[in-house]
């Protein structure tokens, strides 16, 4: 981990720009790093825009970008649309979004540099593309941008809550209410960086994610999850936040009796706005035949 104290001649600058200085990579490099929490500024993770002061500490765990030749890979994705500017993706459970330490094939990125002409270029050789992701073992939708003013316009509109993202989920337990919101911090586990939790409303970064009931199974229940935010895990988290972890979730969740691949969680349903045309787009897919035949279980053995 790299530790630096601002001095004098800083003070002021902003936070991604210091670091773009000290560790000489690009801007784009610095600004993943802040997203992904791997930066921590006065013990606490802010965004990139953070003014800095005399005698902060900030500390960073970043990562030499690895050269990677990535390859396109004649592996089949499910394109649900396609126009000159985006696609959107129906990412099956498994399946990695791009390319990481130790998956540097196999993932989203190699099938969509075969299949797509164009991808932008904003967030790099590692995630052409990629504006959002989803979870290895999260299935559904996510939209992938072919050029640089569009992946700008649907990132902003992510940021600005206008790209409206909703998932489907069977949880452990019954919810006592029929809908709410959850409305936490999240931050980085210190007791394993590889996971996410919920931390103090001082540390980490506001996470809101709603909720609705939409059948009860006795011991489990079926819900639909809106998010507000992005955060990594952040319906994971939250899910086990609220004592109602998702079925099938090996990091988040608990020991259940259902033979799973992964958590039971799908993007199902995703609404933005097309960058040129303005056209407000909604797409929608239904459960993968693996979670249809768990629900379909519990509906049996109601009767």
């Amino acid at each position: 981990m790299s530790r630096f104290v601002v001095e004098q001649n800083d003070v002021g600058k902003r936070l991604d720009v210091f670091l773009e200085e000290k560790l000489q990579q690009s801007r784009s490099h610095i600004k993943n790093m802040i997203e992904d929490d791997l930066v921590f500024y006065n013990q606490k993770n802010v965004k990139s825009g953070q003014k800095l002061k005399l005698g902060d500490v900030i500390e960073c765990q970043e990562f030499e970008p690895k050269e990677l030749d990535l390859s396109p890979q004649n592996i089949d994705i499910d394109i649900v649309y396609e126009d000159d500017d985006l696609a959107v993706i129906n990412k099956p459970q498994g399946m990695v979004v791009h390319p990481a330490g130790g998956n540097e094939s196999n993932t989203l990125v190699n099938a969509l540099l075969f299949h797509l002409k164009n991808l932008s270029s904003i967030n790099g050789v590692v995630r052409p593309g990629i504006v959002h992701r989803i979870d290895k073992n999260t299935s559904g939708l996510l939209v992938v941008a072919k050029n640089d003013k569009a992946h700008i316009s649907l990132a902003k509109q992510i940021e600005e809550k206008s790209c409206h993202r909703y998932y489907l989920a069977l949880c452990h337990g019954n919810f006592k209410e029929d809908n709410g919101t959850i409305t936490t911090h999240i931050a980085r586990s210190k007791k394993d960086r590889k996971q996410m939790a919920v931390c103090p409303d001082n540390e980490g970064k506001i996470a809101i994610t709603h909720y609705n009931v939409l059948q009860r199974f006795g011991d489990y229940t079926f819900v639909e999850f809106v998010l507000s935010t992005g955060r990594t895990h952040q319906i994971r988290v939250h899910s086990k936040y609220i004592h109602h972890p998702i079925v099938g979730d090996d990091v988040y969740g608990v020991t259940d009796k259902f033979k799973t691949n992964g958590q039971l969680l799908h993007a199902y349903k995703l609404e933005l706005t097309q960058p040129t045309t303005g056209e407000r787009l909604t797409f929608e897919v239904p459960l993968p035949q693996y979670f249809s035949d768990i629900l379909e279980k519990l509906k049996r053995m109601q009767k």
